[in-house]
């Protein structure tokens, strides 16, 4: 059992949830207000995707990225960043013809996918390990491992710690083997991603299957969607690891309620300190991770 435990708010994601969530965090103000928002509820750190702010829909702007980071820094609640880098590798196939790209697809080479991280340079970037068939229909999401390893060095190269997301066993050893290569930081960070069709699904077993491939010394943290999300923030902390909770991967604070981060944040502390474990700050979340604080 992890003992101090690092939450983690991922404060509105990129899925096609604004219309089912009447408060989601669309605009950059809205955005960084939510990640101030749920570190006040006691998240250390904040993971950080951007949205068109006229359809709502998931974007990758590194205008937008930027003014999310300075609005939070501003603020002068202490938090650490950590950006997806995840938009870019979304691959529609063509329903006539597999290789004309299908409507919604946003397939761009690694570096322009991580281009944003080289002038906000965040604590923590997300870094999605592989590749998988991502919800039911067409949509691929695409990470080679030669994409892997030019994302990998170029993070490495700008002193940011990626946090390594694993959907499934597969991805775990894509990224063990770039730690094996040098291509990531001792001590890596693993986010172990369950629930999402089709990867691991959000169970005890595939959450121990998971970590037990991690190497010795690994940080990690978990997290399950939709109704999986509280009962996964036990799992992860009887299992040795962190948490992450917030409005990218689930929309509710109990059935027929809409969440705020910071409810959900305080749900999850509710939880860390119910089963006798303490919920670390910003500055401890950096020691235990190895972060780079950045001016």
């Amino acid at each position: 059992m992890n003992q101090e435990v690092v939450i983690t708010c991922a404060v509105t994601g990129s899925g096609e949830t604004q219309h089912k969530h009447p408060n989601l965090p669309i605009t950059p103000k809205q955005i960084a207000d939510a990640c101030i928002e749920a570190a006040n509820a006691g998240a250390a750190v904040t993971h950080i995707h951007v949205r068109d702010p006229e359809t709502g829909s998931g974007g990758r702007d590194p205008a937008m990225f930027a003014e999310v980071a300075n609005r939070v820094r501003a603020s002068g609640v202490d938090v650490v960043l950590n950006l997806t880098t995840g938009m870019g590798g979304d691959y529609f196939v063509g329903e006539k013809v597999p290789t004309d790209p299908g409507p919604g697809t946003d397939f761009v080479l690694p570096i322009e996918r991580v281009s944003h991280v080289d002038g906000i340079l965040p604590e923590i970037c997300s870094l999605d390990c592989g590749t998988m068939n991502f919800g039911d229909g067409n949509l691929l999401m695409i990470n080679t491992p030669d994409h892997l390893r030019v994302a990998a060095k170029h993070i490495q190269k700008l002193g940011v710690k990626p946090e390594l997301e694993v959907f499934d066993t597969g991805h775990v050893w894509m990224a063990n083997r770039m730690l094996e290569e040098g291509l990531i930081d001792d001590p890596p960070l693993y986010q172990i991603c369950l629930g999402i069709p089709y990867g691991a699904p959000a169970t005890t077993a595939a959450m121990k299957t998971m970590c037990d491939m991690l190497p010795e010394g690994a940080n990690w943290t978990a997290f399950g969607i939709s109704r999986h999300q509280m009962p996964m923030v036990a799992q992860a902390v009887l299992l040795g690891g962190h948490v992450r909770v917030g409005l990218e991967d689930n929309l509710y604070l109990e059935r027929g309620k809409f969440a705020s981060n910071g409810q959900l944040v305080e749900k999850a502390v509710k939880i860390v300190e119910m089963l006798g474990a303490k919920v670390v700050g910003p500055e401890q979340a950096r020691e235990k991770f190895k972060l780079t604080k950045q001016k």
